[in-house]
């Protein structure tokens, strides 16, 4: 599974993630419109995965936090893939702007795959 695939799942379950790669949630240029994960609220998921943990995690700008909620791999090395999956054209090095966009754009593509997403979380 795709690393976004993995953030889905994670988020709306494995049913809605176990078959969405970067091709078909939309991500690569020229691909056809993804079809609708959800009408789920992710900002309400995600807020109630925060409230379940100890751990203080800013994952409304953070893509390691992000991702440290959902409980996958946070490592350069899963954030680079995610940067291929996702066509970012940067160097791929773990920067602050990497990161920033990272973030952004897993909003952005959740919110495009059917899930609501405040534009105040998107790119």
């Amino acid at each position: 599974m795709s690393v976004f695939g993995s953030i889905v799942s994670a988020i709306f379950g494995s049913k809605h993630g176990a078959g969405v790669t970067a091709t078909s949630a939309g991500m690569a240029a020229g691909a056809t419109a993804a079809k609708p994960i959800s009408k789920a609220d992710v900002e309400a998921i995600l807020a109630k995965l925060d409230d379940e943990q100890d751990e203080d995690l800013d994952w409304k700008t953070s893509i390691v936090d992000l991702m440290k909620l959902l409980k996958l791999d946070s490592s350069l090395g899963a954030r680079k893939q995610l940067a291929q999956e996702l066509g970012y054209t940067g160097a791929l090095d773990g920067s602050a702007a990497m990161n920033v966009w990272l973030q952004k754009q897993v909003m952005t593509k959740l919110a495009e795959s059917g899930g609501k997403v405040p534009d105040s979380l998107k790119a």
